[in-house]
């Protein structure tokens, strides 16, 4: 499938209410932004759909992260959201780089000439930054509008299937079943000893110190309020700050101002929006950092007989390309916490993450219509996944996959080993 030259999907226009009721009950665990994107697309093709959440109510909670075109494409068939997310969207903003001492090493450029510079589409962004609190709401609202039920107060502790149904169990003792379970409750999921066993998660070593509050309090430190001022015409800028073993950004918003550091885990860190720790221990960590830091700182595609069939062939054409979406996050990561500023003189795109065109033009939709149906052949076949070949990969091309490991990948880095993205083309 051709790659996308602008930020339609090959899709065709199909609106809730185009796909006839499928029967298929659909239960989903979990309201993060994975679990209500499934709702409203699961709602969408005709599925039955149940949500639990563990928690009393929603989250709102976060701050600044980068969405990647190839995962909005879908947005087409969803008006509502498509024109709140174009409102909410850090279209074309402004961007300048720093030395962790202060130093400007690129001066304030919107994404377009960035774009431009790179030989790139001005017009065509891999992504957009935007604000977690908006894009959750945004998700909600929608979900709210077509009537999808979401049970609080549901703590799943444990998965089940059997050749008829799959489910859950609550913690009060109730049972869940339905055709297809979608297990979006996160990486300690209890669904692991289902999908391919039990995986503890490995710690990258590495963890964010995040802050976001109202501008007006910069009001406090005019210094601090000049430095991190908005551009001309109170258009938004993103600025990073790179050095040694570590980098920062920070947003600065009409209304509200988002900081955010890279830095070695300290044992204080969890994986939950609303934990927070003193600012002391913000402070003497970036006091203990190397160098010294500046102050400024397709149609139905079947019934409920090929439900089995259908979650095997999401798997093959997921799990290689989030494999390697997963490894080239550590290679930013590497990237930003060992810049090279001779050479980032001579190329700018050097202190820039990199975004190659195999993630932001795919179509996730239109490539599961496309090949859904070769997918299905070489599964009966007995083609493994990793020799798949009749049709084209949504991974670099050239690559093979082999099992690789986060803590050996960082243990390297730790010792002076680059990770090396190879073979293929991953660009």
């Amino acid at each position: 499938m051709p790659g996308l030259t602008n930020r339609d999907s090959h899709m065709g226009f199909k609106p809730i209410g185009s796909y006839p009721p499928t029967g298929i009950d659909v239960l989903i665990v979990g309201t993060g932004l994975g679990g209500l994107s499934a709702a409203l697309e699961c709602k969408r093709k005709g599925h039955e759909v149940r949500v639990l959440e563990r928690n009393a109510d929603i989250n709102v909670a976060g701050d600044m992260y980068f969405m990647g075109l190839s995962g909005t494409r879908w947005f087409k068939h969803w008006p509502e959201i498509q024109e709140v997310y174009r409102d909410i969207s850090l279209h074309n903003a402004w961007i300048e780089t720093y030395k962790h001492s202060g130093e400007i090493m690129i001066p304030p450029k919107k994404v377009s000439e960035r774009l431009r510079a790179a030989g790139l589409d001005p017009n065509l962004a891999p992504g957009e930054f935007q604000m977690r609190p908006l894009v959750y709401k945004m998700f909600l609202d929608a979900v709210v509008r077509t009537g999808i039920k979401i049970e609080f107060n549901r703590k799943v502790v444990d998965y089940f299937e059997d050749v008829r149904k799959g489910g859950c169990v609550t913690d009060d003792g109730t049972r869940y079943e339905a055709d297809v379970v979608i297990a979006a409750d996160g990486v300690g999921s209890k669904s692991q000893k289902l999908v391919g066993g039990q995986v503890r998660a490995e710690s990258s070593g590495r963890a964010m110190w995040r802050a976001a509050f109202p501008r007006k309090h910069l009001d406090k430190n005019p210094e601090v309020k000049e430095f991190f001022k908005m551009q001309p015409g109170n258009e938004p800028i993103v600025r990073t700050f790179l050095g040694p073993s570590t980098y920062a950004l920070t947003l600065s918003r009409e209304d509200v101002m988002v900081w955010i550091m890279n830095h070695d885990v300290t044992g204080s860190e969890e994986e939950n929006w609303n934990h927070t720790i003193d600012a002391e221990e913000v402070l003497q960590g970036i006091d203990d950092l190397p160098g010294k830091w500046c102050n400024i700182f397709k149609e139905l595609l079947g019934g409920k007989e090929n439900i089995a069939e259908s979650v095997r062939a999401h798997v093959r054409m997921r799990f290689i390309r989030t494999a390697c979406a997963q490894k080239m996050g550590l290679y930013n990561a590497e990237l930003l916490q060992s810049t090279d500023w001779d050479k980032v003189k001579l190329d700018p795109r050097r202190a820039a993450p990199k975004h190659p065109k195999w993630i932001w033009e795919h179509d996730p939709e239109a490539y599961a219509y496309e090949n859904y149906d070769k997918a299905i052949v070489s599964m009966e076949t007995g083609v493994e996944m990793e020799e798949e070949d009749s049709f084209e990969p949504n991974y670099p091309k050239g690559y093979r996959y082999e099992p690789w490991d986060a803590f050996k990948i960082m243990e390297d880095m730790r010792n002076g080993v680059s990770l090396e993205l190879k073979p293929g083309n991953w660009d």
